[in-house]
């Protein structure tokens, strides 16, 4: 669903159009121009480092080990890296026949830098400035984790070692609000200063807000798990709070605006907690995971990475309706089409076959023999 609503809203972003006039949006309706336009990357956010912190919480609050942090690395290398290498050198080749190219723009997004830089930091594949957010929780995570571990391992009381890990995901999530206050409303930074508000420093409250997701679920367990006459209405209610901050952050210097993410994170985080943490699955449940959703589902990496430029592809050739807002709808579903399509291909003939090499080690990180006979 994140990836696919991703689609949608980098499609409004390339029909809205700015002139001498003011903007122009391609959505007339400003109620559903905020349905349109909402966006879903801190889900990613929070979802991801939801699911990768949960083995650290478990073992922080209820004892266990966890595995080597290079096994962990080199399996998400495996996840993100060939697909992502691959799609941003024939991309760049392809905008760069003549050598060298933007050169810089290539190196910045191989080593996963480009949101660090305020020219290129949308180049070559604009939304995949989000990757190297990802990439640097990664390295984050494997430090953190650990850390945590062994700060709560001489605690004796369940409590105290939940309120070690609650207060430091509070920490994380702090941390970016206090830099993106001091900096829109005490330094007067201006919004298009991309670097400030787009790296790590303002962006990880996203993830701190999953990772305490992840502590709130293991701390619960199975005890306090919500009726339906509970979890429909906070479900109702994080919907609802999305789409008002979408819908009342008009302008840049808003408070919606400028605290859109972290506030957005928070949202998405209850979502994900009164969709997980229920007695009994119903319908919410079923329409998440309907087959045609869940088959989109897994081919969602390709999709994200390959949607855009299939965009400007379509757009540059004229295969897109021409800008206004008649075109954005039928703009929306060939988009659409042709990335999920392709998105599918990506994932059999380059993801699927990535994914074997993870095989090559086993959950210590050593290398697997798969001939022992023949080396005896």
């Amino acid at each position: 669903m994140a990836a696919l609503l991703t689609v949608v809203f980098h499609v409004w972003q390339q029909y809205f159009v700015y002139d001498r006039d003011g903007a122009h949006s391609p959505v007339p309706n400003r109620y559903a121009n905020a349905l349109v336009s909402l966006e879903v990357i801190d889900l990613f956010f929070v979802l991801s480092a939801y699911l990768l912190t949960l083995s650290y919480a478990r073992a922080a609050i209820d004892g266990g080990s966890t595995r080597p942090g290079r096994v962990f690395l080199f399996r998400r290398a495996i996840r993100i890296v060939p697909l992502y290498f691959l799609a941003v050198t024939f991309i760049w080749a392809t905008r760069n026949p003549t050598l060298p190219g933007e050169w810089s723009d290539l190196l910045h997004h191989l080593t996963f830098t480009q949101v660090f830089d305020q020219e290129q930091i949308f180049y070559t594949i604009g939304p995949t400035w989000s990757l190297s957010l990802e990439i640097m929780f990664y390295v984050a995570l494997v430090g953190l984790g650990p850390l945590a571990v062994r700060a709560c391992r001489p605690l004796r009381r369940r409590a105290s070692r939940v309120a070690v890990c609650a207060v430091g995901c509070a920490l994380l999530y702090i941390g970016p609000c206090l830099w993106i206050a001091v900096a829109r409303y005490g330094l007067r930074i201006p919004h298009t200063e991309w670097p400030v508000y787009f790296g790590p420093q303002a962006r990880f409250g996203g993830f701190a807000a999953g990772m305490g997701l992840a502590v709130l679920m293991v701390a619960l367990g199975d005890r306090g798990r919500l009726d339906a006459k509970v979890a429909v209405p906070l479900r109702a209610a994080a919907l609802l709070g999305l789409y008002v901050l979408s819908f009342s952050g008009t302008e840049a210097e808003d408070f919606p605006t400028t605290f859109y993410h972290p506030l957005s994170a928070l949202l998405w985080t209850l979502l994900l907690y009164s969709t997980i943490h229920v007695r009994r699955q119903g319908r919410w449940h079923s329409w998440l995971t309907a087959r045609w959703l869940t088959g989109v589902g897994l081919a969602s990496y390709s999709l994200f990475v390959w949607h855009e430029p299939i965009m400007l592809g379509l757009y540059n050739a004229g295969l897109l309706p021409p800008d206004g807002q008649s075109g954005f709808p039928l703009a929306v579903v060939i988009v659409l089409a042709v990335a999920v399509a392709a998105a599918t291909v990506s994932y059999w003939v380059i993801e699927y076959p990535a994914s074997l090499l993870g095989k090559l080690k086993d959950g210590q990180g050593r290398s697997r023999d798969f001939y022992p006979e023949a080396a005896r």
